[in-house]
């Protein structure tokens, strides 16, 4: 009994801290946009800019105050766990308890005495970052994983630099909404975290042997592959998540390869187009993201060439959020994906990966040779200037055309 008693303090203590630090977030968040609304209030006299940006900014400090209300129920309860804590009584007694325990100590009973340090002395303890540091060396990755993951978290939240594993990195979307489970690790197009340093926590980006995506290049194979796209028009689900513009897909539009059907779940784009032909790269990329009731994937790329303005690529423009955060559903906006696709379904085709970590081989690409027309301003208006992988060696895999 006193076991699960303990573990149960643990449990509870891992769910004041994710509380704690959402509470934080907040905290200071409204605290620095209610000073920058202040200070463009006093401005804003005959400015009809600063006027706009007031507004906007008035808009987000309601969020925020909204946000922190939402969060002070949870935070008073984990103030009152922590007052209970102080005293040093109840680490005492757990600290006696590890003591008396036969055997080796494990990672989950370190990891429970240093969060109990945690609470009793704060984070700027030595013995409590000294604790979390031990159960960190105690821990096997592959069986380990949550005790990893608490013992680097709390070590970040102590000012350490330690590096964190990708599934492990909290997410940075904005507190009203979860980053895409997708996106949610430390990686990016550019700098420290560029393409060529993803292998280092997504070991198939750098060993994988059918990687996306490619310079598609003659000679080409015979394709006996025919497609038939399907596409139903519904409601608009799109996201900035950090890398890219993705539009979530309500089922019912499907791709159909020969006799097999997969489902579409997702489409987004890259600039410039992750696929090059004979060396060039286009404008940009649309990427339509399939699933086979068997988990098979597939992907269709719709090469998107500099040309005539877009109606359909305005709307999406017009309704995505320019900055990282949650789906939005605009009220009443809905989006017909085939506005994308071209008539002709003449087509490149090899098998790949996903072009993002954990780039997970077993996809299959079908590049198709049609070109649709994006204008020049749409596409600065794509809010990455640069969101590619680079191409991916073939390795002696066969590109299909028809």
């Amino acid at each position: 009994m006193a076991m699960k008693k303990y573990l149960r303090l643990v449990l509870e203590i891992v769910l004041g801290l994710l509380l704690a630090g959402a509470a934080a977030f907040a905290y200071v968040s409204y605290s620095a946009k209610a000073h920058v609304v202040q200070e463009l209030s006093e401005a804003s006299e005959g400015m009809g800019e600063a006027k706009e940006e007031l507004e906007k900014l008035t808009k987000e400090l309601e969020e925020a105050k909204e946000h922190l209300k939402e969060m002070e129920p949870p935070l008073a309860e984990f103030a009152s766990v922590k007052d209970a804590f102080s005293n040093g009584v109840v680490l005492e007694e757990y600290d006696a308890y590890i003591k008396a325990q036969k055997g080796p100590m494990t990672s989950e009973r370190q990891l429970g005495l240093a969060a109990l340090r945690l609470l009793t002395n704060g984070v700027k303890d030595p013995d409590t970052i000294s604790a979390f540091e031990k159960s960190l060396e105690m821990a096997e990755v592959a069986s380990r994983l949550k005790t990893i993951c608490a013992a680097q978290n709390a070590l970040v939240a102590a000012g350490k630099n330690v590096k964190v594993l990708a599934d492990c990195a909290v997410s940075k979307a904005p507190a009203h909404g979860k980053k895409d489970s997708h996106h949610a690790v430390h990686w990016a197009y550019d700098g420290e975290m560029g393409p060529e340093k993803w292998g280092d926590e997504f070991p198939t980006c750098a060993k994988g042997s059918k990687q996306s995506p490619l310079n598609i290049t003659g000679p080409f194979e015979k394709s006996k592959d025919v497609l038939t796209v399907a596409y139903k028009e519904g409601p608009l689900k799109i996201l900035n998540n950090g890398h890219t513009i993705q539009v979530n897909v309500e089922p019912g539009s499907t791709l159909k390869i020969n006799k097999d059907v997969y489902n579409l779940l997702q489409f987004h784009f890259h600039r410039p187009s992750e696929e090059q032909i004979d060396g060039k790269p286009m404008a940009m990329v649309a990427h339509f993201v399939h699933k086979s009731a068997e988990g098979k994937l597939a992907v269709l790329g719709v090469l998107l060439n500099e040309g005539k303005d877009n109606a359909a690529i305005q709307t999406l423009w017009n309704n995505a959020p320019m900055s990282e955060g949650p789906e939005v559903k605009p009220e009443k906006a809905t989006f017909d994906p085939a506005k994308l696709v071209p008539a002709a379904l003449t087509h490149y085709s090899y098998e790949g990966s996903l072009t993002t970590p954990p780039c997970t081989e077993g996809v299959n690409f079908y590049i198709l040779k049609t070109p649709v027309d994006i204008g020049k301003k749409q596409v600065i208006d794509f809010p990455f200037k640069r969101n590619a992988r680079p191409v991916q060696p073939l390795n002696g895999r066969k590109i299909n055309a028809n």
